[in-house]
């Protein structure tokens, strides 16, 4: 047998063994990752400007101004998302405390279909905007419902959360990052 084929021989035997350990190398990168955070090119910029029409009155029509009165949270939801559904009982409880939330109903067919919605589940957004189309929703670089924005007093999105606002999740970080926000208006 030749040098040449002995070399071959060996890249053929070792070729798959190779892949394969590349290819074990990315998966088990990827089971340490948090498949909830995913990265804002917003955070600590100003919210990005538009113009949405309010859910409940198509006359009414609000700009980034609405989000500059903060700490405040921005909730990305809609009708047809589950996930919503199930942390819609929480936004109220956060709502009652005195937590104001923006609701920004995302890619919904039907206003009346969302405002339903919050006739039956109960109304914790201070200001309803209406994004038929995503583009608002576009402009803060939503991937999906539910996301959850935190605004800080001047107008900056200081976080995002990707999926669901629960207890476990207020407890465990959420808060922190609030109560943060108000010790820095209070300033």
């Amino acid at each position: 047998m030749s040098e040449e084929q002995s070399k071959r021989r060996w890249w053929v035997l070792f070729a798959p063994l190779i892949v394969f350990a590349l290819l074990l190398v990315f998966l088990l990168k990827g089971l340490g990752s948090d498949p909830t955070k995913l990265e804002s090119v917003l955070i600590d910029k100003s919210v990005p400007e538009f113009n949405a029409v309010d859910l409940f009155n198509n006359d009414k029509v609000y700009s980034q101004e609405v989000l500059k009165d903060g700490p405040m949270l921005m909730n990305v939801w809609a009708t047809w998302c589950p996930t919503c559904r199930a942390e819609h009982a929480f936004l109220n409880e956060l709502a009652a405390q005195g937590i104001p939330i923006v609701g920004l109903n995302y890619k919904d067919d039907s206003r009346a279909k969302a405002i339903g919605w919050l006739n039956t589940l109960g109304d914790p957004y201070t200001v309803n905007l209406f994004d038929p189309e995503g583009e608002v929703a576009f402009e803060f670089g939503v991937y999906g419902a539910p996301e959850t924005y935190f605004i800080d007093a001047e107008g900056k999105i200081r976080y995002r959360h990707v999926g669901d606002v629960n207890a476990r999740n207020w407890q465990n970080k959420l808060k922190g990052i609030y109560s943060q926000l108000q010790q820095e208006a209070q300033q």
